[in-house]
């Protein structure tokens, strides 16, 4: 399992290194730009490339530039510095005062090292700093940024107007959040982990981010001698005369599940547009209140009626709820204070903007949103589980706190989402926790989708594709050792 930092914990991890420890910050900051220049002078070779040009802001990651830049000169290799102009840290005018190589007056260079700005970006990029990473971007070199790519947030990942677009990340000791989160994964490339000493250990509440092994504990041998009983009830309240595929998308994930049985409580034309193509559930009139898990809202229209159900659920149901798109649209459009005084175990799956209409933001939050913050906020708020649906996925009960990034644009197709909750209902009705069955469905999905994606490409794949290679998804964890 890995681990993955914010800001002020990186922060707080430099500071106890520092002043507890007694490792000084030059001293990390050695090991800093070495590291970086280790991973550079790689890349030379591998690629036949020869000149290296350093891009230094005016911050501690500039210093970590002018250390790797005189590491290279060390080395024999081609290495010069392009400084933007500005007030340096106190590290940063130490570096820049004992170094003794070349500076550059324009950018440009077989691999440019971005060493703008580190995880401590807080504003929108401007000026020149935004002119260097255009600069960068346009260079046509292999480019390698040292933390985290100048421009992309270490908390949310969200590119702070312009970001560079690097071939290479080279992480300094720990994962920070916003690698994975939001456009992190489109400007990283290539994330390389370095460790220099820095401690860590001592940070709490760190978000993890699961690796297979960690997946395959959620998908044990099954019994020999069990049945279907042994494996739980899920039942769906899911479509509706308009939104019948959004009906069998959950359906079919819930029957790829493990379940034991699945049940669909829906209309009559839901049932008779689908049950041919899945004859293994049973079809309801009305909701199974015995089952160990109830999921309700995919394809069922926003409305008072379906509502009303969701209340008479939160209030009298013991099971575990599962609420996911009209019925998150519903409550969102008539109250979320049912849920503070639910009396089951409650997950909720929202994408992006329906979790935007559940928190009462207006179109404007996208500028500061930070998916782990705010979906804590919202289940210690509201006492409920929340898996937060994007590019990558944040799953909080509001204790553990997760982020899943298996998966890739061919989940950006309607309903991808409904299979997925189907799935969640299905695992949690086979025993797993709320928390963990969000976690093993989004990995699992997220892999399913990759997997299709090979055969049939981004563009080309449907939801039924992956839903026809989730098997493999779960193959793949090596479930049978």
């Amino acid at each position: 399992m890995i681990q993955l930092f914010s800001n002020s914990q990186m922060r707080k991890a430099d500071e106890y290194t520092i002043n507890s420890i007694g490792i000084p910050s030059e001293t990390l900051m050695h090991r800093a730009g070495t590291a970086i220049a280790d991973e550079a002078q790689r890349v030379l070779e591998e690629k036949g490339l020869k000149t290296v040009l350093v891009v230094c802001g005016t911050g501690n990651n500039g210093g970590d530039g002018y250390v790797c830049a005189a590491e290279l000169l060390s080395r024999g290799i081609s290495c010069s510095v392009y400084q933007i102009e500005g007030r340096f840290s106190q590290d940063l005018e130490r570096e820049w005062t004992r170094y003794k190589g070349p500076f550059a007056r324009e950018i440009k260079g077989d691999i440019i090292i971005d060493c703008i700005f580190g995880t401590g970006l807080s504003r929108p990029v401007a000026g020149v700093f935004q002119e260097a990473i255009d600069a960068i971007n346009a260079s046509g070199a292999y480019i390698i940024s040292a933390d985290i790519p100048s421009g992309i947030s270490g908390d949310s990942g969200l590119a702070m107007r312009c970001a560079v677009r690097a071939d290479m990340t080279v992480t300094i000791q720990e994962y920070k959040t916003g690698l994975f989160l939001a456009d992190g994964p489109d400007f990283c490339g290539r994330i390389i982990r370095k460790v220099i000493g820095i401690q860590s250990g001592i940070i709490q509440d760190t978000v993890s981010m699961y690796e297979p092994q960690d997946i395959k504990a959620f998908f044990p041998q099954r019994k020999h001698n069990s049945h279907k009983g042994t494996y739980g009830t899920a039942c769906l309240v899911v479509g509706s005369d308009k939104y019948l595929g959004a009906a069998a998308l959950a359906t079919a994930g819930a029957l790829r599940s493990g379940c034991g049985y699945t049940k669909v409580a829906t209309s009559k034309a839901v049932r008779e547009a689908i049950v041919g193509r899945l004859p293994q559930a049973i079809y309801l009139d009305d909701i199974d209140l015995l089952s160990k898990c109830i999921l309700v809202g995919c394809g069922c229209g926003v409305s008072k009626d379906l509502y009303a159900i969701i209340c008479n659920l939160l209030a009298t149901y013991k099971g575990t709820l599962v609420i996911d798109a009209d019925g998150l649209n519903s409550l969102a459009m008539f109250g979320t204070e049912p849920l503070k005084k639910a009396v089951c175990q409650v997950v909720v799956t929202p994408h992006v903007k329906e979790f935007a209409r559940l928190f009462g933001m207006d179109d404007t939050f996208a500028a500061d949103f930070n998916p782990v913050r705010q979906a804590r906020s919202f289940a210690d708020a509201y006492g409920c589980t929340v898996l937060l649906k994007s590019s990558s996925s944040v799953i909080t009960d509001g204790m553990r706190t997760a982020v899943n990034a298996t998966g890739n644009s061919a989940l950006s197709k309607g309903g991808s989402g409904d299979m997925l909750a189907g799935f969640i209902a299905g695992s949690i009705a086979r025993g797993l926790s709320a928390y963990d069955a969000c976690v093993a469905g989004s990995y699992i999905m997220g892999r399913a989708a990759e997997i299709a994606s090979e055969r049939w490409t981004e563009y080309c794949v449907t939801a039924r594709d992956v839903e026809r290679a989730i098997p493999r998804a779960i193959q793949g964890l090596d479930v049978s050792d």
